[in-house]
């Protein structure tokens, strides 16, 4: 079963690929004005066309305010813009952005080549640009010493502030030496390095007459500046290169003049407010450290001063302790004592031990003298042998040989005379 699209999927998808495509998102044009309308809310709607071609085109009320001339048909034209589908319609038409008439082409087409290389390189970019100091001691400006914009400069610099300085580096503004001169002004004024903040421009102007701001030079001057610089060329709805590099834009030289230094009414008030501020400031901190100063001298080590000496003395006596107790000769004594009390001990334990050994002895002694016969024989018992042989019955004694009797002081020596007992037993 094949897949169906409907026309609004289609629609879609086309106008994904054309608003994907970058080639058709920046386009200039060069085309003649017919079919010219404008709507009740400030839409201009006509068509572009060619000796061979036609392309539907619009312009929104948001971008129509920068027009400097009021189209009609057949006028010739220059258009920049971006190409996209109309998705409800399926009609792609161009979406244009701005327009001028085609006298000026060629050189609104450099303008915008030299744009585009120039902000792919970064000098457009946001953190490249220095700021503009708060209050400038002096000021630079960078125009024609004969124009309306230099009097309105020093006009209005003086009128807002007039401690600032200004000194004038004269240049031409329109022509063609006017961007070596520009240049070579922003290159002095960096020598010198005698202003704070410089301002570069003119008057308006034709977009001839203001061709100077957009050379790359000047571009790349007013970029390799270390001093910040305001660019004033022409009117409110003028932009030149030159707008783009400049570290702040100014719409008129007298705007500039606005910008770059605060009118002394402000600085005042602000220097009154800074005042104000800091003494009710000051104040809070005198009453903050008042009440802690009192909190302080409240407590009672301040009543009794003599608390915190004896408390620091019962802590160094503490230490001194502690120190005498790890003092090497300390230790050495203590170490000392230990040992003779020990050798007292041992003593002690030696003396103990043989005293028990000595009663243990005479114990031992006096339990042999129970089993020692010579004991017995002090009580008139004696020992007959005969033949050195201990004799215990008559049977085995020889009468016709002599007998020993040991006693317990002596021994006798006897004849036997008779022999009685239970002999034959």
């Amino acid at each position: 079963m094949p897949k169906y699209l409907t026309v609004s999927a289609l629609n879609r998808y086309l106008k994904f690929k054309f608003d994907s495509d970058r080639e058709l998102q920046s386009i200039l044009l060069k085309a003649e004005i017919s079919n010219f309308k404008r709507h009740s809310r400030g839409h201009l709607y006509l068509t572009l066309k060619d000796d061979q071609s036609q392309v539907s085109a619009v312009m929104f009320a948001s971008h129509t305010n920068q027009l400097t001339f009021i189209p009609k048909d057949g006028d010739k034209i220059i258009v920049s813009g971006y190409v996209s589908i109309y998705e409800p319609y399926g009609n792609y038409q161009v979406y244009i952005t701005e327009m001028m008439m085609d006298g000026v082409g060629d050189l609104y087409l450099a303008y915008e080549q030299l744009k585009l290389r120039l902000e792919a390189e970064g000098l457009f970019k946001q953190e490249k640009k220095k700021p503009i100091p708060l209050l400038p001691k002096t000021v630079g400006v960078i125009t024609s010493k004969t124009g309306a914009a230099i009097k309105d400069v020093i006009n209005v610099i003086n009128s807002r502030f007039p401690l600032t300085k200004i000194i004038v580096y004269p240049a031409s503004v329109q022509g063609v030496f006017a961007k070596d001169e520009i240049v070579k002004q922003i290159h002095k004024a960096n020598q010198d390095q005698f202003v704070d903040v410089l301002i570069v421009g003119r008057g308006g102007g034709s977009i001839e007459d203001l061709w100077p701001f957009n050379e790359e030079i000047v571009a790349r001057a007013i970029s390799d500046s270390s001093i910040p610089i305001i660019s004033a060329v022409g009117h409110e709805t003028d932009f030149t290169i030159a707008d783009f590099v400049a570290d702040l834009r100014a719409s008129t030289p007298s705007h500039a003049a606005e910008l770059v230094v605060p009118h002394h009414r402000d600085v005042s008030n602000q220097i009154n407010q800074q005042q104000y501020r800091f003494k009710k400031h000051l104040e809070h901190l005198y009453q903050q450290l008042n009440q802690r100063f009192k909190q302080i001298i409240s407590k009672p080590i301040f009543k009794q001063p003599l608390r915190l000496i004896q408390t620091q003395e019962m802590k160094l006596a503490h230490i001194s302790d502690r120190l005498n107790h790890q003092n090497p000769l300390s230790m050495i004594d203590q170490r000392v004592n230990h040992i003779n009390q020990l050798n007292i001990t041992l003593n002690q334990h030696f003396k103990h031990y043989l005293e028990r050994l000595e009663n243990r002895y005479v114990r031992t002694l006096e339990s042999l003298d129970y089993v020692n016969p010579l004991s017995i024989m002090t009580k008139g018992y004696a020992i007959i042998k005969q033949n050195e042989q201990i004799k215990k019955s008559i049977k085995e004694i020889n009468q016709l040989e002599h007998i020993n009797i040991v006693m317990h002081d002596g021994e006798l020596v006897c004849s036997i005379i008779d022999q009685k007992g239970k002999i034959n037993e």
